[in-house]
């Protein structure tokens, strides 16, 4: 992995917009902070685009139905289709609202396939890596918050039935949390990892801090409305 990253890293400082990505486990609050950082930028005059993958875009909609909700697939088809959306989400919503200035924040880009697909579904983080790499022209974020999590504790929060992944089992889950750790511990310039379990307000100050470093704005200015 080491080879595309060192290339490959932070193409993004070639854009004029702020990349955020959120990952972690399933019921970690990757939605919910993705959410509360949108709101306080926007509530600072920037324009804040607030995506998630799959299913980022219509043709992403489809996608995602027949990745998480559709028959059976197997494991390289389903990195396939997850390549296949992110290529698309890329191109037709990432770079377009990058290149004109606006922060695009989205819960779950490539490092969820590589923890998922490559660790969780042992096809090889490498492997899946250069794929990702490859459909999105080796865009990575500025910034890729990890909200870790237990996995029971996070399977706990769910509700509803549950998709093809967040029934994969114990270990599936255990193996793609250690993948996203260790992804982290190997870029900590493109990572905060913060522990899922601490109150909703805190986790949000804390990446607020941080994105306030990247951008220049004052992390203790009021989010619209007052709220976290």
């Amino acid at each position: 992995m080491s080879g595309p990253r060192a290339t490959l890293t932070h193409v993004t400082s070639a854009l004029p917009g702020l990349f955020v990505s959120f990952e972690g486990g399933d019921g970690a609050g990757k939605s919910t902070q993705a959410r509360l950082l949108g709101e306080w930028l926007t509530g600072l005059g920037r324009e804040v685009v607030l995506t998630r993958e799959p299913g980022g875009t219509e043709l992403g909609h489809l996608l995602r139905d027949a990745v998480l909700h559709g028959d059976h697939v197997d494991a390289r088809t389903e990195a396939l289709l997850y390549a296949t959306d992110r290529a698309h989400h890329v191109a037709s919503l990432v770079r377009p609202a990058l290149a004109r200035g606006a922060v695009v924040v989205t819960d779950r880009y490539l490092d969820s396939s590589v923890a998922y697909q490559g660790s969780g579904r042992d096809l090889g983080a490498d492997e899946v890596e250069r794929l990702s790499l490859w459909a999105v022209d080796g865009l990575l974020p500025a910034l890729t918050v990890l909200l870790d999590l237990d996995p029971a504790a996070g399977m706990s929060r769910l509700t509803g039935d549950p998709d093809r992944l967040e029934s994969a089992g114990d270990e599936f889950h255990r193996r793609t949390r250690q993948a996203f750790l260790d992804r982290a511990a190997a870029d900590p310039g493109r990572w905060l990892v913060l522990d899922a379990t601490r109150p909703v307000d805190e986790l949000a100050a804390l990446v607020r801090a941080r994105v306030a470093a990247l951008t220049g704005l004052d992390a203790s200015l009021p989010v619209a409305g007052g709220g976290a």
